[in-house]
Protein backbone atom coordinates (compact mmCIF):
# COMPACT_ATOMS: atom_id res chain seq x y z
CA UNK A 1 0.00 0.00 0.00
CA UNK A 2 2.87 2.41 0.79
CA UNK A 3 4.44 1.71 -2.61
CA UNK A 4 1.12 2.40 -4.32
CA UNK A 5 0.85 5.77 -2.53
CA UNK A 6 4.44 6.69 -3.41
CA UNK A 7 3.83 5.88 -7.08
CA UNK A 8 0.57 7.83 -7.07
CA UNK A 9 2.27 10.89 -5.51
CA UNK A 10 5.14 10.67 -8.02
CA UNK A 11 2.67 10.63 -10.94
CA UNK A 12 0.78 13.59 -9.48
CA UNK A 13 4.00 15.62 -9.18
CA UNK A 14 5.04 14.70 -12.73
CA UNK A 15 1.59 15.73 -13.97
CA UNK A 16 1.86 19.13 -12.30
CA UNK A 17 5.33 19.67 -13.75
CA UNK A 18 4.25 18.73 -17.26
CA UNK A 19 1.24 21.08 -17.18
CA UNK A 20 3.46 23.97 -16.15
CA UNK A 21 1.76 24.64 -12.81
CA UNK A 22 5.09 24.42 -11.00
CA UNK A 23 7.18 25.79 -13.87
CA UNK A 24 8.62 29.25 -13.48
CA UNK A 25 8.90 29.86 -17.23
CA UNK A 26 6.27 32.17 -18.72
CA UNK A 27 5.67 32.82 -22.41
CA UNK A 28 6.34 36.29 -23.79
CA UNK A 29 4.75 37.97 -26.80
CA UNK A 30 5.69 39.97 -29.87
CA UNK A 31 3.57 42.41 -31.84
CA UNK A 32 3.42 43.61 -35.41
CA UNK A 33 4.47 47.29 -35.36
CA UNK A 34 4.58 48.08 -39.09
CA UNK A 35 3.70 46.39 -42.38
CA UNK A 36 4.41 47.03 -46.02
CA UNK A 37 3.07 44.80 -48.79
CA UNK A 38 1.97 41.18 -48.39
CA UNK A 39 2.83 39.74 -44.97
CA UNK A 40 1.28 36.57 -43.53
CA UNK A 41 1.31 34.94 -40.12
CA UNK A 42 0.74 31.33 -39.17
CA UNK A 43 -0.03 30.32 -35.61
CA UNK A 44 1.87 27.31 -34.28
CA UNK A 45 -0.47 24.80 -35.97
CA UNK A 46 -2.80 27.06 -37.90
CA UNK A 47 -3.27 28.43 -41.40
CA UNK A 48 -1.56 31.39 -43.03
CA UNK A 49 -3.55 34.59 -42.47
CA UNK A 50 -2.82 38.21 -43.45
CA UNK A 51 -0.87 40.10 -40.79
CA UNK A 52 -2.25 43.33 -39.35
CA UNK A 53 -0.60 46.16 -37.43
CA UNK A 54 -1.05 45.53 -33.72
CA UNK A 55 -1.43 41.75 -34.18
CA UNK A 56 -0.08 39.86 -31.17
CA UNK A 57 2.30 36.97 -31.91
CA UNK A 58 3.22 34.12 -29.60
CA UNK A 59 5.92 31.53 -29.28
CA UNK A 60 5.72 29.13 -32.25
CA UNK A 61 4.13 31.65 -34.65
CA UNK A 62 5.73 32.17 -38.07
CA UNK A 63 5.88 35.35 -40.17
CA UNK A 64 6.51 35.31 -43.91
CA UNK A 65 6.92 38.21 -46.28
CA UNK A 66 6.40 38.21 -50.03
CA UNK A 67 8.32 40.17 -52.71
CA UNK A 68 8.49 43.91 -51.97
CA UNK A 69 7.14 43.38 -48.43
CA UNK A 70 8.42 44.19 -44.94
CA UNK A 71 7.26 43.51 -41.38
CA UNK A 72 8.58 45.16 -38.24
CA UNK A 73 8.04 43.20 -35.03
CA UNK A 74 8.42 44.41 -31.47
CA UNK A 75 9.49 41.76 -29.00
CA UNK A 76 7.88 42.34 -25.59
CA UNK A 77 5.55 45.26 -26.07
CA UNK A 78 7.16 48.43 -27.37
CA UNK A 79 10.42 46.73 -28.46
CA UNK A 80 11.51 46.27 -24.84
CA UNK A 81 13.72 43.35 -25.89
CA UNK A 82 14.26 43.97 -29.61
CA UNK A 83 12.91 45.35 -32.85
CA UNK A 84 13.03 42.84 -35.74
CA UNK A 85 12.69 43.85 -39.38
CA UNK A 86 11.63 40.90 -41.51
CA UNK A 87 12.68 41.78 -45.05
CA UNK A 88 11.06 40.66 -48.32
CA UNK A 89 10.87 36.96 -49.25
CA UNK A 90 11.63 35.84 -45.70
CA UNK A 91 10.20 33.32 -43.27
CA UNK A 92 10.84 33.71 -39.54
CA UNK A 93 9.53 31.61 -36.67
CA UNK A 94 9.36 32.87 -33.08
CA UNK A 95 10.72 29.56 -31.81
CA UNK A 96 11.16 30.54 -28.14
CA UNK A 97 9.93 33.57 -26.25
CA UNK A 98 10.25 32.69 -22.57
CA UNK A 99 10.82 34.53 -19.31
CA UNK A 100 11.66 33.39 -15.81
CA UNK A 101 10.86 36.38 -13.58
CA UNK A 102 12.18 34.70 -10.44
CA UNK A 103 15.63 34.37 -12.04
CA UNK A 104 15.33 37.59 -14.14
CA UNK A 105 16.12 35.49 -17.24
CA UNK A 106 14.76 35.74 -20.79
CA UNK A 107 15.20 33.25 -23.61
CA UNK A 108 14.67 34.41 -27.19
CA UNK A 109 15.22 32.08 -30.16
CA UNK A 110 14.27 33.23 -33.65
CA UNK A 111 14.41 30.64 -36.45
CA UNK A 112 15.10 32.16 -39.89
CA UNK A 113 14.35 29.59 -42.63
CA UNK A 114 14.93 31.88 -45.61
CA UNK A 115 15.44 35.58 -46.28
CA UNK A 116 16.90 38.44 -44.27
CA UNK A 117 16.20 40.05 -40.90
CA UNK A 118 17.64 43.11 -39.20
CA UNK A 119 17.59 43.05 -35.40
CA UNK A 120 18.07 45.91 -32.97
CA UNK A 121 18.43 44.04 -29.67
CA UNK A 122 18.57 45.73 -26.28
CA UNK A 123 21.32 44.76 -23.87
CA UNK A 124 20.36 41.67 -21.89
CA UNK A 125 19.74 42.27 -18.19
CA UNK A 126 20.98 38.91 -16.95
CA UNK A 127 24.06 36.79 -17.66
CA UNK A 128 21.78 33.76 -17.99
CA UNK A 129 19.50 35.42 -20.56
CA UNK A 130 19.88 34.35 -24.20
CA UNK A 131 19.04 36.00 -27.51
CA UNK A 132 19.75 33.70 -30.45
CA UNK A 133 18.95 33.48 -34.15
CA UNK A 134 18.95 30.03 -35.73
CA UNK A 135 19.45 29.41 -39.44
CA UNK A 136 19.66 26.10 -41.34
CA UNK A 137 23.46 26.19 -40.93
CA UNK A 138 24.23 28.10 -37.72
CA UNK A 139 23.10 29.69 -34.47
CA UNK A 140 24.07 33.27 -33.63
CA UNK A 141 23.92 34.55 -30.06
CA UNK A 142 24.12 38.20 -29.03
CA UNK A 143 24.13 40.21 -25.79
CA UNK A 144 22.68 43.42 -27.28
CA UNK A 145 23.50 45.04 -30.61
CA UNK A 146 22.23 45.76 -34.10
CA UNK A 147 22.90 43.01 -36.62
CA UNK A 148 21.44 41.29 -39.66
CA UNK A 149 21.16 37.64 -40.63
CA UNK A 150 20.57 36.36 -44.15
CA UNK A 151 19.70 32.88 -45.45
CA UNK A 152 19.78 32.22 -49.17
CA UNK A 153 18.07 29.32 -50.92
CA UNK A 154 20.19 26.27 -51.73
CA UNK A 155 20.29 25.66 -55.45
Amino acid sequence: MKIFRAVLIAFAILGLLSTGLLAAEAKRIASVAELKGAVEVKADKGKWIPATVGMVLSQGDTVRTKAGSLAILNLDGNAQTAKVEVRENSQLQLAELLENKAEARQTTLLDLSIGKILIKAKKLDSQTSKFEVKTPTSIVGVRGTTFSVMVEAIE
